[in-house]
């Protein structure tokens, strides 16, 4: 369970990503109901609303939110650049309110900016991307303070005397979805929490580096960093049986569940982690099973003895 999601967890959570493919919803939402009946914590979805395969993001956790009763449903990661700051801070807290506070915002500055601009999207380098985060993120927290009047003025956002609205139903954390240093830096000085990429985009090798750039910089910052979640994302297979597992560049992990239990436990022992996101290969009932009733418990156990 989370304690408290928009900051510092008082144990670790456990959740798995699902893709909202067009032609296959009605697997995704069995799958999500069957993740939320077998205890997880955390469901992600991914959000590419530029990709013709994939149905809209917002409108899939909408229903999954609906119909599920603990879950956990975030963005992973909203893609930013195709929604505007104020209209998604309302999005955010209306479906939170309707799930009864399991709504969280993991935000992303933007990638894969040719497919954006093909949408009607903004084009922009890395140091506008991070502005822009930063200024959403004002506008978003402040979007939330019901009966203030929200005035920013930003270099990509501004609104101008809107008046806020509605407060969600608890804190919604915001977590980044940060790749390099310079936004780990912005991650430290105003997240409440870390989404790690999935190692495709970020290497296993840079987590450790990344974890210290955020805590340095919530630490100059004045915040507290252990009050920042930390979830690494993993891709793989929950197999039958062991197998060799190396966290070496993009590599998937694919091994059993006391395997996958060893890595969880050591990643929160040497690298800070504590909440952990699986990104099956092939989301099917079995792997939801397998990592939902054998992972989760032996990691638990892990962490409990250690």
């Amino acid at each position: 369970m989370i304690a408290n999601v928009g900051g510092m967890t008082t144990t670790h959570t456990f959740g798995i990503q699902l893709a909202p493919e067009a032609a296959t919803l009605g697997t995704f939402r069995a799958l999500a109901r069957q993740a939320d009946r077998s205890g997880l914590d955390l469901l992600g979805v991914q959000d590419h609303p530029y990709a013709a395969g994939l149905a809209d993001t917002f409108s899939v956790m909408a229903t999954v939110l609906a119909e599920t009763e603990r879950l956990r449903v975030f963005p992973d990661v909203a893609s930013l650049p195709m929604r505007g700051p104020g209209v998604l801070a309302k999005q955010s807290a209306t479906l939170d309110l309707l799930s009864g506070g399991r709504f969280e915002l993991a935000l992303g500055a933007g990638a894969f900016w040719p497919a954006i601009a093909a949408m009607g999207g903004p084009s922009r380098t890395n140091p506008e991307a991070l502005r822009a985060l930063a200024e959403a993120t004002e506008i978003i927290r402040a979007m939330w303070r019901a009966g203030e009047t929200v005035r920013v003025t930003g270099e990509h956002y501004t609104v101008k005397g809107v008046h806020a609205g509605p407060a969600p139903a608890h804190e919604i954390g915001i977590w980044y979805g940060s790749v390099g240093p310079r936004a780990h830096a912005l991650t430290g000085r105003l997240a409440d929490g870390w989404a790690a990429p999935i190692p495709h985009y970020l290497p296993y090798e840079k987590w450790r580096e990344s974890q210290d750039i955020i805590t340095g910089a919530a630490a100059e910052a004045g915040r507290d960093p252990a009050a920042i979640t930390r979830m690494a994302q993993l891709v793989g297979d929950v197999t039958a049986g062991p197998g060799r597992v190396r966290l070496e560049g993009e590599e998937p992990i694919r091994t059993d569940a006391a395997g996958w239990a060893r890595v969880l436990a050591d990643l929160a022992a040497e690298t800070g982690f504590d909440a952990f996101v699986y990104w099956p290969e092939h989301a099917d009932e079995t792997q939801v099973r397998r990592w939902a009733e054998e992972v989760v418990p032996a990691t638990r156990e892990l962490l409990g003895a250690s």
